[in-house]
């Protein structure tokens, strides 16, 4: 069985790609392994709206983010849930990453 855990995070965290930190927080959910940044702890000037979508069964619609640092982007490398089921409530417009950008604890 799946485990569908949404667990505050106890680490400060960071976001980094293309060696530009995108997110930095202590206030982190872990939802399967991955940390959830609320909305507020995320570097706005990097972030642009993605036609992309995706579907969770317990957490509901997806949306994405590109992840712009310079003039390089990276489609599709940050998702978050606007409507999230109520499972998944606690996430709500807070943001994940995948796709190069690595997210560790701060040193």
């Amino acid at each position: 069985m799946p485990d569908h855990s949404v667990t505050p995070s106890d680490k400060h965290v960071t976001a980094t790609w293309n060696g530009t930190v995108l997110a930095d927080s202590d206030r982190t959910i872990v939802v399967e392994g991955n940390h959830y940044f609320p909305p507020q702890d995320i570097r706005r000037e990097h972030f642009r709206d993605s036609d992309e979508h995706s579907f969770c069964p317990w957490k509901g619609a997806a949306s994405y983010y590109d992840v712009a640092v310079d003039s390089e982007v990276n489609r599709g490398a940050a998702w978050y849930y606007p409507e999230p089921l109520q499972e998944a409530a606690r996430i709500r417009d807070y943001v994940a990453f995948w796709r190069g950008v690595e997210v560790t604890p701060a040193a």
